[in-house]
């Protein structure tokens, strides 16, 4: 078996020696084997590993790719796929939501000038339920009511905040804007831009750009799963024939 140091994993990402330390510290990648003077020795199932963590990285965000390889390292495979699920879910629901959006500004556009079509829900969400449906907090719905990304109702008697359906097409594009970066200040004007039918200018130009992101995301989404299906197949984790073999260079 060939072994490689820390700097030779380091220069093929160009970073440095120390980032490759940390990340195995922080259980991203395997624990390394040492030399009887306690320097470290790398294999190449430390340098699959390595480059599944940074493609995971550039697809799913630093929290979720370290949740990822950390299970893989523990022998959970059914664990990280179930957060790569989650990845892809929501990539899927942000389509939609662009999709759905897309189709109001359309609708802006037109001549009859009416409002945006909101989604159907049967009933109200509490702030809790929109929240739990967002990934969000409560405080966090408060904070955009407080900017004027949100304008919900409250109960006569208790006063407690009632979300309906043209509420809750608000908050999901103000989450989805939100993920891609932009101000509250910016997010409070597209929203009220879709909530009054006015102007599209900022919306149109906001989607363009989040369907970009969205485009490059999936195709970092893909990316990743090819490192991650060398890295499971190095590990030996899968189930017998459930990975088909890889082609190319592993180090591509």
């Amino acid at each position: 078996m060939d072994y490689l140091r820390p700097s030779d994993l380091a220069r093929e990402h160009g970073i440095s020696t120390q980032a490759v330390r940390n990340y195995e510290r922080d259980g991203f990648l395997p624990p390394a084997a040492r030399t009887p003077t306690g320097y470290r020795i790398y294999t190449a199932v430390h340098a699959a590993a390595l480059r599944a963590h940074l493609a995971l990285v550039a697809a799913h965000g630093h929290t979720v790719a370290g949740q990822i390889m950390r299970s893989l390292n523990a022998g959970d495979l059914d664990a990280a796929l179930t957060a790569v699920d989650r990845g892809h879910a929501q990539l899927l629901r942000d389509r939609a939501t662009l999709d759905a959006v897309g189709a109001a500004v359309e609708h802006l556009t037109s001549a009859t000038g009416a409002a945006p079509p909101a989604p159907a829900h049967r009933e109200p969400f509490s702030i809790g339920a929109l929240a739990h449906r967002l990934g969000v907090t409560a405080a966090t719905l408060r904070n955009w009511e407080a900017v004027g990304v949100l304008a919900p109702d409250r109960e006569p008697i208790t006063g407690n905040r009632t979300y309906g359906a043209p509420d809750v097409r608000d908050a999901e594009l103000a989450h989805l804007l939100r993920r891609g970066g932009y101000p509250l200040d910016h997010i409070a004007t597209v929203v009220h831009q879709v909530r009054t039918a006015g102007g599209t200018q900022a919306l149109s130009a906001a989607l363009d750009d989040w369907r970009g992101r969205l485009t490059g995301r999936g195709v970092s989404m893909l990316h990743a799963a090819t490192r991650l299906a060398r890295y499971v197949a190095l590990l030996d984790l899968a189930p017998a024939g459930s990975l088909a073999p890889a082609t190319g260079p592993a180090t591509d």
